[in-house]
C-alpha cells in the first residue's frame, strides 16, 4: 500500500532577479520591480511530498525525523537568511523560485533514501507557487 507525505518548512531569503546575458532594458522589462539592484525578501513555504508503502511496524511512509533532519541539515541550513544570488548553485543561474525549487528537489532526490520524492513545492508569495516533480514527470 502506497501512500503520500507532505511536509512544510519555512525559510527566509533574499534574491534579485538579474541575468547577465541580459541588458538593464532587457532584465527591467522582464523581471520588473524584482530586478531591484538591493534584491529583496520573501518568506517561502516549502512543501516536499514524499511517497512509499506505509511500514506494517510503525503505520508511516517514513520517519518524519529522519526526514525533518535531513531538510533541515541539507536545504534549510544552505538556503535560510542567505541571499540567493551568492550561493554556489545560482553562481550562473538566475535564483528564480521555480530555480530555487528544482535545486531544492535535487538535494532531496540526492541525499534522502528513506521514500521516494515525489514533488517540491515552494509558495513564494500569496499569488505565486511553483511546483517540480522531475525530469518529465
Amino acid at each position: 500500500m502506497k501512500a503520500h507525505l507532505t511536509r512544510r518548512y519555512m525559510l527566509s531569503a533574499s534574491h534579485r532577479l538579474h541575468s547577465d546575458e541580459m541588458s538593464a532594458e532587457q532584465n527591467t522589462a522582464v523581471y520588473g520591480k524584482c530586478n531591484n539592484p538591493y534584491g529583496h525578501g520573501h518568506n517561502y513555504m516549502i512543501e516536499i511530498t514524499v511517497s512509499g508503502p506505509v511500514d506494517e511496524r510503525t503505520g508511516m511512509v517514513c520517519n518524519l525525523i529522519d526526514l525533518d533532519g535531513f531538510v533541515h541539515q541539507n536545504v534549510l541550513e544552505r538556503y535560510d537568511h542567505q541571499n540567493l544570488n551568492v550561493v554556489q548553485e545560482f553562481a550562473k543561474q538566475v535564483p528564480t523560485t521555480e530555480n530555487l525549487c528544482i535545486a531544492i528537489y535535487e538535494i532531496v532526490k540526492r541525499g534522502f533514501d528513506k521514500a521516494h520524492l515525489e514533488r517540491v513545492r515552494i509558495e513564494e508569495t500569496m499569488k505565486n507557487s511553483f511546483e517540480y516533480r522531475g525530469e518529465g514527470r
